[in-house]
């Protein structure tokens, strides 16, 4: 195996597992599997005030945060398909964009489910 072939392998495994991840954590967190922690899921001060903040903030945020990790699989398909290799490094790029802002959107979104759960909304 060429180093290019390495190269692309790894890069494919670490952008999709990436994605798998976030898959799992969106799933375990919306449905109360993954409980408040210091480590995993959306940490926010409001978010961190209650098991029932936790929860809300995760339901909400589970779709754009679903986009994150789909966006991140899709992204690194190109890695392992027969494609220049600048090709397959700007849609690693791109997929790790996108996979940020997903997620960066969905801790807003379930941030701001959180705040209107704490404000009685």
């Amino acid at each position: 195996m060429g180093e290019e072939t390495i190269a692309r392998l790894v890069l494919f495994v670490v952008m999709a597992g990436s994605g798998v991840l976030v898959l799992w954590m969106a799933q375990a967190a919306a449905s109360g599997r993954l409980g408040r922690n210091p480590v995993a899921g959306i940490r926010l001060p409001v978010t961190m005030t209650s098991d029932s903040a936790w929860i809300t903030a995760h339901q909400a945020a589970k779709r754009p945060t679903q986009w994150a990790g789909w966006c991140a699989i899709a992204f690194a398909s190109p890695c392992v398909l027969p494609v220049s290799l600048p090709f397959a490094l700007t849609s690693i790029f791109i997929g790790a964009v996108g996979l940020l802002v997903f997620v960066l959107y969905g801790a807003a979104v379930g941030g701001r489910a959180a705040r209107a759960l704490a404000d009685g909304v």
